[in-house]
Formats: structure tokens, sequence, C-alpha cells
């Protein structure tokens, strides 16, 4: 049967966790003076207790160690990032070439099918750019007879709206020449009723002086 692996707590209580801290402690800067006497390593060892408490030990100078270790951390960033920068440039550079590839193709392309550069074309070749342009001859008729309908409808519409405006003004017209003429009569009825009341309608028979006597009379 297989054991599970312990999982490692904090330890709750104080007074447990200082005599085991105090242990490892010990145990570890042991370690760290056994591998730097067996294995003429250099080490630095830095403990800090919860409290607060600097524990320290160091083979040779811990200033040195110390300097060494982050000259060494700058040179290890510096080679990553070069090592990026060169993996980074070597992609633009690839990516360069393939672009450049497929620029050279699509000129070849484009030469072929203006008919330019077609000796070196096997008769499959030929073949494939005349189904091609065959394609492209029918997609560009398509479209021209697409814009024809476009026009011809817009020109239909247009001539509607140009007839909708000649009839409505024709029939403005009509109103207006209609009015003039009512206004026409209406002017030759008041002039006709203006001279018929000064124009005598009476019908008299005799002699001037008897018809003196009879409006006296009246």
């Amino acid at each position: 049967m297989v054991r599970g692996k312990t999982q490692m707590r904090r330890i709750e209580n104080a007074t447990s966790r200082q005599v085991t801290f105090s242990k490892r402690r010990n145990g570890l800067l042991k370690k760290a003076f056994e591998l730097s006497v067996l294995c003429d390593a250099e080490v630095a060892l830095i403990i800090f207790s919860p409290r607060g408490k600097l524990c320290e030990f160091a083979s040779s100078s811990m200033d040195d160690t110390i300097e060494r270790y982050r000259n060494h951390v700058k040179e290890v960033q510096t080679e990553n990032s070069s090592s990026v920068e060169d993996a980074q440039w070597q992609h633009l550079k690839n990516e360069t070439e393939i672009m450049a590839k497929k620029i050279e193709l699509l000129e070849i392309t484009k030469r072929k099918l203006l008919g330019e550069g077609l000796g070196s074309s096997t008769i499959d070749e030929l073949q494939k750019l005349e189904q091609q342009l065959e394609r492209s001859v029918s997609i560009i008729r398509a479209r021209k007879m697409q814009v024809y309908n476009e026009q011809i409808q817009e020109l239909q519409a247009k001539e509607q709206l140009l007839a909708s405006q000649n009839a409505m003004l024709n029939s403005k017209c009509l109103v207006q020449t209609q009015e003039r003429i009512d206004e026409q009569r209406a002017m030759l009825q008041m002039i006709e009723c203006g001279e018929s009341s000064d124009v005598e309608t009476e019908l008299f028979i005799g002699l001037p002086e008897k018809r003196m006597k009879l409006d006296r009379q009246k």
C-alpha cells in the first residue's frame, strides 16, 4: 500500500514553531558549511526569523557573493533579451523572405495574364491561364450587365418622377388659366352692367315736346 504524501502546513503552536525553526536553521547552516568545504563552492545563506532576526553564512565575503549574484542575473537577463531579439529578428527575416517570394509569384502571374512571359509556360499552364481569363471575363460581363440594369432602373425612376412633376405643373397651369378666364368674365360682366345702367331703355312714340310733358307729369 502506497502512503500518500504528507501535506506541509504552518505550525500553529508558536513554541513548537520556534523550536522547529531553530533546529532547521542550524541544520541548514551546517549543510551550507559542509557544501562549501567539501565541494569548494561559494555559498551564501541569509535567513530572517519570524521576529526579523538575521542569520547568515558566507563561505567567503557576503558582499562579494551578493555582487557576483547581481552581475550574474544581469548577464542572464542580457543573454535572454538578446536571444529573444535574435529570435524575433529571424522570424521577421523569414516572414520577409516568404512575402518577397509571394510577391514575385504574383508578378509572374500578372505578366502571364497580360500575355507576357509565356515562353516557358507548359500546355497545362496555358490552359489554366485561359480558363482563368474566361472566368474573369464572364464575371466582368455579369457585373457590367448588373451595372447597366441598375442604371436603367435609375433612369426609369427619374422618368416617372419627371412625368409626375410635369403632370402636376400642367394641372397647376390649367387651374391658373381657368382662374384668369373666370376673372376676365367677371370683369366683362361688371363693365356690361355699368354701361347698361347709363342707356335709356324706354320706348316712346311721338314728338319730343309730348315726351317732355310726360316726364314732367311723372
